[in-house]
């Protein structure tokens, strides 16, 4: 084995390994499609588009994933979402 698969091969385990958490949105009786849609594109950089797509999941399905990625990135996001008013976590 090569030196540069092996660097190649230690990359793609380190990226494997990181942990990837999501936000997950619940479904409420209280907020409107339109607010929900301003928050997340407010608090996780939503296009207007992903964000009207989540909205509907969440109405349909009960939940939906709105973001991925480290929980570094995912508190100060999620904590936006809660102070909101919108039933979120991470997982």
């Amino acid at each position: 084995m090569s030196t540069k698969e092996k660097i190649q091969e230690d990359l793609l385990v380190d990226t494997l390994e990181q942990n990837q958490n999501e936000i997950v949105l619940y479904n409420d009786d209280v907020n409107t499609f339109d607010y929900v849609i301003d928050t997340l594109i407010y608090a996780c950089d939503h296009t207007p588009e992903q964000a009207e797509q989540c909205s509907i999941l969440v109405h349909y399905k009960g939940k939906c994933t709105v973001k991925t990625g480290s929980y570094d990135d995912l508190e100060p996001r999620c904590s936006k979402l809660l102070q909101a008013g919108l039933s979120a976590e991470i997982v």
